[in-house]
């Protein structure tokens, strides 16, 4: 089973290179984020032609979530954080697919910092340290896959001088992401690669991309039970090249029977 994450910064206007990738590489399960559009606006029907039951949690202009299943509709478990009714933001969106719990997450990124958004982004990783809490409790393969908009360690990012000011490299963004792995989360593309500098974003600016001046910020953290049936994974790093690109490159692991 292929589960992969790809923030498509706008599914509208990267609609071609997302059904590109999704032709082209055929994930079992692909979860988006930054969709930017509305639930009435969502490509449904052009997904639909690709091959892939769709459930999505859009926001006009703004974030927005989905998660795509190939053949199938992905069976939707949870629709938002709890515990926080006055958050409008559409960043959370958690299905079932061939007996796998799998979410998809864009996590706040939190800048400028320190100000509200910086504490947004903290009470919001606090909310998802209590959900993923709960799915561990199912003992269940589960994975929480999408943009955690945060860059885990220095060795995570091409110039960690040139970043020190951003939310996320901040010690407390990762001492959050440290806080969460710790509740029994496998961090699949270092489990995988763990000498391996691999980004998953390089930025419209600055020249990043020829420069490969990127870093991690797109993670698919494993339960116990994923963790075990883990088999590969990796960064499809080549679409992050191609004309009129997300910014990210699509982020996969492969699960064993």
């Amino acid at each position: 089973m292929k589960i992969a994450t790809y923030n498509v910064n706008g599914i509208k206007a990267r609609l071609p290179r997302l059904l590109e990738w999704l032709e082209e590489t055929k994930p079992d399960v692909a979860c988006l984020q930054e969709l930017k559009s509305s639930d009435e606006t969502f490509p449904e029907a052009d997904i639909r032609a690709a091959g892939y039951g769709a459930i999505w949690h859009g926001q006009k202009g703004f974030n927005g979530v989905a998660i795509l299943a190939r053949g199938d509709d992905p069976i939707e478990r949870l629709r938002g954080l709890p515990d926080d009714p006055d958050d409008t933001h559409s960043r959370y969106l958690e299905a079932e697919v061939d007996g796998v719990v799998i979410a998809s997450i864009y996590l706040p990124n939190g800048n400028p910092q320190p100000g509200p958004k910086f504490d947004y982004k903290l009470k919001w990783f606090d909310r998802l340290m209590d959900r993923a809490a709960l799915l561990l409790e199912e003992e269940k393969p589960t994975v929480l896959a999408g943009d955690y908009n945060v860059v885990p360690t220095d060795d995570d990012i091409w110039s960690p001088r040139g970043l020190q000011g951003d939310a996320l490299v901040q010690p407390e963004s990762r001492a959050a992401f440290r806080r969460f792995s710790a509740q029994g989360w496998t961090d699949a593309l270092n489990a995988r690669h763990p000498n391996e500098k691999l980004w998953t974003f390089w930025d419209y600016q600055m020249n990043a991309w020829p420069r490969d001046a990127g870093f991690r910020i797109d993670h698919l953290m494993l339960s116990a039970e994923a963790a075990d049936r883990l088999g590969d994974a990796g960064v499809d790093r080549d679409y992050r090249g191609r004309e009129k690109a997300s910014d990210h490159a699509p982020t996969w692991i492969t699960l064993r029977p």
